[in-house]
């Protein structure tokens, strides 16, 4: 059997049944630009040649070859964040060793590396900074035409979000830039966001679809995502969120545009594999209990996981519906019940909070404190979006989380490793140890709990995804 191509070219597909990305094929850091895609592939021994979309070539070694040396090594660690048992689990005066994409060795309290290491070992000084596990954005809407500046000054004017909306703005202005798009100029856009994430330390997103609210439209930034996320560090998990609002086309046929979210929009998603999980909006001027139910319903028949925006704004009894049908979690909560938490503690449901929207929205703080008390697994998102929260800093989450929701510097910490990679079904992530995968994050800062102390100033220095150097911030 010869190579062939996958899915318009987006992977390669092996003689052994290998299907590789761009991502898996070139270095993280000399990934090409996110609409390039591989447009043919010819093997001569362990070495492709790829022809990209833009015409030009490009050769990669095929991976798997065994090597017994590290391929990574961070030395000269001040401070080691394994986030194992309940707490942060720092290590002082530490080392790690990567290979093959997956954490190799750790030392700590100054003793060495038992690894070997070659001329091909990559050897790194981390100067006494904090070594955490990549961050984890468990919330995002990465793929969006357009933006909403002038919205926000609205907003700083005294409008609320419900006014704005209701004046054709909100999701519905992004919803008409997003349409227009081309899926270059949307891939573009989504790449840009990705980079920003990346740039704050994330080496895995969530990301949603829900600005197109019509079937192919909706199917097109899901393909959108799956395009990006082959050439691009940043690994995502893809949501369907058709039902993020009712578009006006169907503003008097709200069980029409139900059943195409149920009947085409799900079952399409989930066959093409284009979704992990499904989302809706419950909220008023959004959709009710009822309908989110059918939607969570067709999704779970098609394999779906569910995920739902709950109480932002109103309690809808959202979080409850949440934690009765099995969701991974809930979302926003600013607006939740003693009810709903009690409905979510009794669960194995993780409350998603995101202190930018709150922020962004004039909305009361979600209540994280109340939240764990009752036991329930807290996560923090950024909710990078274009109209309530344009912000791809998950630190900054965690100054907030620390500084007006009443999270400690563990608690934020862990909300943004640990407890996110629970939120997308990934447990393996959001850890280091031997065999973990070799996501993580460098900050150049004394102390971990340096970092959301000092809000608002990036200390990322770099990012290794998958084993790799995959981001360096220039020295200042």
């Amino acid at each position: 059997m010869g190579l062939s191509l996958q899915d318009h070219g987006g992977t390669v597909l092996l003689e052994d049944g290998r299907a590789l990305a761009l991502r898996d094929l070139l270095p993280l850091r000399d990934l090409p630009g996110a609409s390039l895609r591989i447009a043919a592939a010819t093997r001569a021994g362990d070495q492709l040649a790829l022809q990209l979309s833009d015409g030009t070539t490009r050769t990669a070694a095929i991976p798997g070859r065994t090597r017994t040396a590290a391929d990574l090594i961070l030395e000269n660690i001040g401070q080691l964040l394994t986030l194992e048992d309940d707490g942060v689990g720092a290590r002082a005066r530490a080392s790690l060793a990567c290979r093959d994409g997956h954490v190799l060795a750790l030392a700590d309290g100054g003793a060495a590396l038992a690894v070997e290491r070659d001329e091909h070992t990559l050897v790194l000084d981390a100067r006494g900074g904090v070594v955490t596990p990549g961050l984890i954005e468990p919330h995002s809407h990465p793929v969006f035409a357009g933006e909403r500046s002038r919205e926000f000054a609205l907003k700083a004017e005294g409008r609320s979000y419900l006014e704005i909306h209701n004046a054709g703005g909100g999701i519905l202005s992004t919803m008409r830039a997003t349409r227009a798009a081309s899926f270059e100029e949307l891939a573009r856009a989504c790449a840009r966001n990705l980079d920003r994430l990346l740039a704050w330390g994330v080496t895995t997103a969530e990301g949603k679809s829900g600005y197109a609210l019509e079937l192919e439209g909706e199917l097109r930034l899901l393909e959108v995502m799956r395009s990006v996320s082959r050439c691009h560090p940043v690994a995502l998990v893809p949501t369907l969120l058709g039902a993020h609002a009712l578009p006006p086309e169907h503003a008097s046929r709200r069980d029409e545009y139900v059943r195409l979210v149920c009947e085409e929009m799900v079952p399409r998603a989930a066959r093409d594999g284009l979704a992990r999980y499904c989302d809706a909006y419950c909220e008023r001027g959004a959709f009710t209990p009822a309908e989110v139910e059918q939607i969570f319903l067709a999704a779970r028949a098609h394999g779906l996981g569910l995920k739902l925006h709950a109480e932002q704004f109103s309690d809808q009894g959202g979080a409850a519906l949440a934690a009765r049908l099995g969701a991974a979690s809930a979302d926003h909560l600013e607006a939740i019940s003693a009810e709903g938490i009690a409905a979510l503690a009794a669960s194995r449901t993780t409350a998603v909070l995101l202190p930018g929207a709150a922020l962004a929205s004039r909305c009361p703080w979600p209540p994280a404190r109340a939240l764990l008390d009752a036991g329930v697994p807290v996560a923090l998102g950024t909710d990078l979006n274009p109209g309530s929260s344009m912000t791809a800093s998950l630190p900054l989450m965690m100054s907030l989380a620390c500084m007006q929701l009443g999270m400690s510097c563990e608690q934020a910490w862990r909300a943004v490793t640990v407890e996110a990679a629970r939120s997308l079904g990934r447990p393996e992530l959001g850890r280091l140890h031997p065999g973990a995968p070799a996501d993580l994050a460098l900050f150049d800062a004394p102390d971990y709990r340096y970092i959301p102390y000092h809000y608002g100033e990036n200390h990322l220095r770099l990012v290794v995804k998958d084993g790799q150097l995959a981001h360096e911030r220039p020295r200042r």
